[in-house]
């Protein structure tokens, strides 16, 4: 990809496209070729270039007849391979998948990017199953964070693939999924946008589940506006309907509880730093503790967590048969633990999840913002994680514990990009509110990320 494209976010690629500078028949054949010489190649699982091809000539003509989609028409994008695409098998990046036929269709929300005009270029790698928050995958290999200029360190996941092809350049947005933290880990460790929806948001028809209580989808990105795009095109509308909202006066609660412990110092300093900035553009900010954080580890030690229960129940054919000798044995361990929580275990899990969600929401002023750093610390190398499995289930465990929170709550979330913490890696600050506020939430993100960046 030539210098001038790569790494350009979608506000300023399609710039160029819609004044005629830049073709999206070019721009496609830049990002292939990118891809294909791009060093890490356990980025993408597949490419679909035939499709790509399409796409950017349909987009080319309607552009040069002035039949322009909207702002994302030509504009290149990467699926998780979670997403059915037609005519390309999904293998939720296991190998125990790819011998299934492929997509006879799109996902709905594939043909709703492709209706906008994005042109889909591939499929991204990730955690096998979308099961682990690190993104190490022994099957089609580990991406690498292209942050990390000396050693490799991960992407993190399960999004990894998605995370890493927007933070090398390779693309300007691609889609992931959140269960208990997938689009915002990657996010942060690899210092790009990552928004969480509310689960709901966006249809699931064609999507490979690992937990439907808690799946949630979302893109990485390079600016909170291409989020707000794509989130526009995701629901079928022409435009979007998000108007920014000042910092002046917002309101915004710094939760004490968990998200702080065994933090890095370097996360908390570069935190800090971006919450003092936000505070001199005017917003209001206080620290409250929520004991009803503590009571979901709490009830996850006592019961077991939510997502093992549901992918147990997904996965219990596949893990007492020939297949679970073909998946990463890591993910067959962590899933076959679900097989100790009982009926009465998972709906009284449940329940309490409803009440949790009510007490917080009670605790929560009218209007106010939930702050906290996205990660308790900064990007891990890969290979003691790939040696040890002591350590990748301890780190593992560390990695999802701020940001399943979010989803046990049902909150969406925006991962911001807010410094640099230990070894030069990303740090990101994570901005989250109660269900459905998604529409107010990117309000907010989109004046608060500048600042929280410190560009202002």
């Amino acid at each position: 990809m030539s210098i001038e494209q790569k790494g350009k976010s979608i506000a300023s690629l399609a710039a160029s496209i819609q004044t005629g500078a830049l073709d999206p028949r070019d721009l496609i054949e830049e990002t292939l070729d990118a891809i294909g010489n791009y060093p890490d190649q356990a980025i993408f699982t597949c490419l679909t270039p035939e499709r790509a091809r399409t796409e950017a000539e349909a987009s080319s003509s309607r552009i040069r007849d002035g039949r322009c989609l909207g702002l994302l028409d030509g504009v290149p994008f990467a699926w998780k391979d979670l997403f059915d695409v037609e005519g390309v098998t999904t293998t939720a990046g296991s190998v125990a998948l790819a011998d299934q036929p492929p997509a006879t269709e799109d996902a709905d929300v594939v043909r709703s990017l492709a209706a906008a005009g994005m042109v889909s270029v591939g499929k991204t790698n990730m955690s096998e199953f979308a099961f682990s928050g690190l993104g190490l995958n022994p099957h089609y290999g580990t991406p690498r964070n292209p942050a990390s200029v000396n050693d490799d360190r991960i992407t993190g996941g399960s999004s990894s693939g998605s995370a890493a092809a927007v933070a090398a350049g390779l693309v300007p947005a691609a889609m992931g999924t959140d269960t208990g933290g997938s689009i915002r880990i990657p996010a942060a460790f690899n210092g790009i946008v990552g928004y969480k929806a509310t689960r709901g948001r966006y249809s699931m028809k064609g999507v490979y589940p690992l937990a439907t209580s808690l799946d949630s989808l979302g893109p990485l990105c390079r600016t909170v506006q291409d989020a707000v795009w794509i989130d526009a095109a995701m629901r079928n509308l022409t435009a979007p309907q998000i108007a920014r909202r000042s910092l002046v006066r917002q309101r915004f609660v710094i939760a004490d509880t968990v998200f702080f412990d065994s933090a890095e110092e370097g996360v908390v300093k570069v935190f800090e730093a971006a919450v003092e900035r936000l505070a001199r553009a005017g917003a209001v900010i206080r620290r409250q503790a929520f004991p009803v954080i503590s009571d979901i580890f709490a009830l996850m030690a006592e019961r077991g967590p939510l997502v093992t229960a549901e992918a147990f129940a997904l996965h219990k054919e596949r893990l007492s048969g020939p297949d679970a000798a073909r998946m990463d044995p890591r993910v067959v361990a962590r899933a076959r633990f679900g097989e100790r929580i009982t009926l009465p275990d998972y709906l009284h899990i449940l329940e309490r999840r409803q009440a949790m969600q009510a007490a917080f929401a009670a605790a929560l002023a009218p209007g106010e913002w939930v702050l906290t750093p996205t990660l308790p610390h900064v990007a891990p190398l890969i290979e003691p994680l790939r040696q040890d499995d002591d350590l990748f289930f301890a780190m593992n465990g560390k990695t999802l514990r701020n940001t399943l929170i979010g989803n046990f709550l049902d909150w969406c979330g925006v991962s911001l990009p807010c410094g640099f913490g230990d070894a030069g890696m990303p740090v990101g600050l994570l901005l989250s509110g109660l269900p459905n506020s998604d529409d107010d939430l990117l309000a907010t993100a989109l004046s608060a990320e500048a600042v929280v960046r410190g560009e202002r």
